[in-house]
């Protein structure tokens, strides 16, 4: 239940803070007095959306508080312990405005509007004005029936195998995309695959080849060189030789006497072995130099082919090799997409089995709800004043030629909430067919029906609060006595907060609230107060004859709380 509720610069709301008790809390005042912006600021704290325009003039931020006693909820708590938010009997939802932006907490903890907005589902059920109307709106009905927990774990296993067959069909579709692209591809992917295999491109190794042709290329200056080194000995520059022996000897001779010598002796001795091995090694290179212009020719023809591929395909050898796989690769796909794609459409033929065993197991719970739930509003409607009600609820396959599974020999349609289409039709004269409620309920049947609904979810479900903005639309008199009854009796087994116009539901309040716009100052403000017993008796009887409050009037008024609340 909501135990407190504070608002603070929100819109004609200065400060207001105020008690609810447990039973029927009803609020009334006058057109205008600001009851509509307490739904508002509600409706702010349970996570819908609110605009700066919501702020007070003058003020920095407008402020819309609750406190509210949840018992132990296991769904709660896992929300909250999700987000990291503190799980206590009693939960704090507190939402600010400000021209900047909106922050949300619960229990002092920021947290995400959309985390508040979960909280608040689980918590309150806030029915406006005009949400009675939604009922006229066929696609609607499904959600009436999916509030019965009955549904909930069996539409849980329904959309996680609808999901599994939803990445199957993506699978499938991404797969025919591609294998249409690589048609289109495959014709330049063969020709690229032959061109590139006929370069041998695994073979090439591009120092090599260009060490190769280097030496081809240069082999009569190679042999020209070397030749001159190996017959050194037998040219005049021979003298090189003799001087180095001349040296050597010599400094043989100066090193027995002076050892410095020693030092510059063995580098000549060094440089007589490296003079004559490099003598020698150009002798033998000289015998293998190889002259072989036709093998020139042919890795020079080599390397421009090599050239004009990396141009071609601008990628470089290594990259071109990867590209080849790349493209074989491609091709190996192409030529096993058949196979690829059966066994694809088997899995998803496979997945729609199991897929059509959950959609028949939500449609007969559906079906099983939709019967419960004609004996159940045709007895709520005939506690509001409708006693001749006559409803159908038809849970029906919706049906499609592209569905994905057969039931009975008809393709079904799937969606993300199963394959119905729930629609309820209604009678609320003896002997009347049902038909789509647009077209036989007027606006007071339809807000009973509404009140019939919830009063049948609210025991389902469990919600701890219940918010009535004017359900009493489009009835009056005995009617509004019989709905402020069900409505009562409803506080039984939920907190209702209720405003209403009505003396026969007001009269019917645990605890009655008065909503009035007063004056001070330069500004107007909205109040509520709560009413005395005796204030309640006033109340009522303004409701029953307005300003005019005559001792026959307050008699009225107290007659029909006595009897209402005797009667309850």
């Amino acid at each position: 239940m909501i135990k407190n509720l504070y608002i603070k610069d929100f819109a004609l709301i200065d400060e207001l803070e105020v008690e609810f008790e447990e039973g029927l809390n009803i609020l009334t005042g006058q057109t205008g007095a600001g009851k509509s912006i307490i739904i508002g600021a509600l409706n702010m704290i349970l996570g819908e959306r609110a605009d700066t325009e919501v702020i007070r003039q003058g003020a920095d931020k407008a402020i819309s508080e609750a406190t509210i006693r949840v018992g132990d909820d296991d769904e709660l708590r896992s929300l909250l312990e999700k987000n990291e938010v503190e799980f206590n009997e009693y939960l704090i939802l507190r939402r600010e405005i400000r021209n900047t932006g909106s922050r949300a907490f619960i229990n002092d903890t920021p947290v995400n509007i959309s985390v508040l907005k979960a909280a608040g589902d689980l918590l309150v059920d806030l029915h406006g004005q005009h949400d009675h109307q939604l009922l006229l709106k066929e696609e609607n009905h499904l959600g009436v029936i999916d509030g019965f927990g009955e549904v909930e774990p069996i539409l849980k296993g329904y959309k996680a195998e609808y999901k599994k067959m939803t990445e199957l069909q993506k699978e499938l579709r991404a797969l025919n995309k591609r294998e249409h692209e690589l048609e289109e591809k495959t014709e330049l992917y063969r020709f690229q695959v032959q061109e590139l295999e006929e370069a041998r491109l695994d073979e090439i190794d591009l120092e090599q080849l260009e060490s190769e042709m280097n030496l081809l290329d240069n082999a009569e200056v190679l042999d020209q060189k070397a030749g001159a080194i190996s017959e050194m000995e037998e040219s005049d520059d021979g003298n090189i030789i003799q001087l180095l022996n001349f040296l050597k000897l010599n400094l043989e001779d100066l090193a027995r006497i002076e050892p410095e010598f020693e030092n510059y002796l063995q580098e000549i001795n060094a440089a007589r072995v490296s003079i004559n091995e490099a003598i020698a090694f150009a002798e033998r290179y000289r015998n293998s130099i190889e002259f072989n212009p036709n093998r020139l020719e042919e890795l020079r023809q080599r390397q421009s082919e090599l050239n004009q591929l990396q141009k071609k395909y601008q990628r470089d050898i290594p990259e071109l090799v990867g590209y080849l796989n790349e493209i074989k690769r491609e091709l190996s796909i192409a030529d096993n997409f058949d196979l690829e794609i059966e066994k694809l459409e088997q899995s998803i033929a496979s997945q729609a089995e199991v897929l059509k065993e959950h959609a028949i197991s939500l449609h007969k719970t559906r079906d099983k709800i939709g019967e419960k739930l004609v004996v159940q509003i045709q007895q709520e409607l005939a506690k509001v004043g409708i006693p001749h009600s006559k409803l159908d609820v038809r849970v029906d396959w919706m049906l499609s030629d592209n569905g994905w599974i057969k039931v009975n020999g008809k393709t079904i349609d799937c969606t993300e909430t199963g394959c119905d289409d729930v629609r309820m039709y209604i009678s609320t004269n003896k002997g009347e067919e049902p038909k789509p409620l647009a077209k036989i309920a007027s606006g007071g049947e339809i807000s009973r029906v509404m009140l019939a609904l919830k009063s049948i979810l609210a025991k389902e479900q469990s919600l701890p609060v219940m918010i009535f903005d004017e359900i009493d639309t489009g009835i009056s008199g005995e009617i509004s006595e019989k709905v402020g009854a069900s409505m009562r009796k409803l506080s039984e087994h939920c907190q209702i907060v209720a405003i209403t116009h009505q003396p026969q539901i007001a009269s019917q309040a645990h605890k009655h609230y008065k909503v009035a716009k007063a004056e001070e100052g330069e500004r107007t403000v909205t109040r509520i107060i709560p009413l005395s017993d005796e204030e309640h008796i006033r109340e009522i009887a303004s409701l029953m004859s307005g300003s005019q409050i005559t001792d026959s009037t307050l008699n009225s008024a107290r007659e029909l709380i006595e009897k209402n609340t005797f009667k309850n």
